[in-house]
C-alpha cells in the first residue's frame, strides 16, 4: 500500500488525502505567492490527480492570471475560514498542488527547489543541495 498523508484547511471544513511522494516540491517567492499566503513564500506540494482524494467540504475558487506568462492559476479555498489548500496551474494540466503548511504533519516532505527568487525578501537565502531559479521553471518538455 501506499503511503498517504492528509491535511485541510484551518477549520477543518476541507479535508483531503494525498497518496505518494509530491511529483515536486517547491517555495514560490513571487510576489502573488507572497500575497496569497501573507508571507515571504509560498509552500507546495504537488501531486498527480489520480494521487489526490477530497475527503470533506467544498472550495472556492479564485482564478488569477499571470502578469509575466498570461497563464491561470486557480487558487482553490475554505468558504469558511478562508484558509487557501490547493491549486492548479495551467502549465502543469493533471497536477495539483496542496499548501505545504496544510499537511496534519507539514514537515513530511523536502522543498526541492526555490523559484521566483529575483522577487524573494533580501534576507532569504536558499539552503544548499536544492534547485534555484531566478524565474519560474517548468518541467522538461514543458513550454
Amino acid at each position: 500500500m501506499s503511503e498517504t498523508h492528509e491535511g485541510g484547511c484551518l477549520c477543518g471544513a476541507v479535508r483531503y488525502r494525498v497518496r505518494g511522494q509530491p511529483a515536486r516540491s517547491s517555495a514560490c517567492h513571487c510576489r502573488f505567492c507572497q500575497k496569497r499566503t501573507g508571507s515571504a513564500f509560498g509552500v507546495g506540494a504537488y501531486f498527480n490527480d489520480e494521487a489526490v482524494e477530497t475527503l470533506t467540504g467544498e472550495r472556492k475558487c479564485y482564478e488569477h492570471r499571470s502578469d509575466e506568462s498570461g497563464r491561470w492559476l486557480r487558487v482553490e479555498f475554505c468558504p469558511v475560514c478562508g484558509g487557501t489548500v490547493t491549486w492548479t496551474v495551467e502549465a502543469l494540466p493533471g497536477i495539483r498542488a496542496f499548501a505545504g503548511g496544510s499537511f496534519d504533519d507539514p514537515q513530511w516532505f523536502r522543498i526541492a527547489r526555490h523559484s521566483w527568487l529575483r522577487s524573494s525578501h533580501r534576507w532569504f537565502r536558499p539552503p544548499e543541495g536544492v534547485e534555484v531559479h531566478d524565474k519560474g521553471a517548468l518541467p522538461p518538455g514543458k513550454p
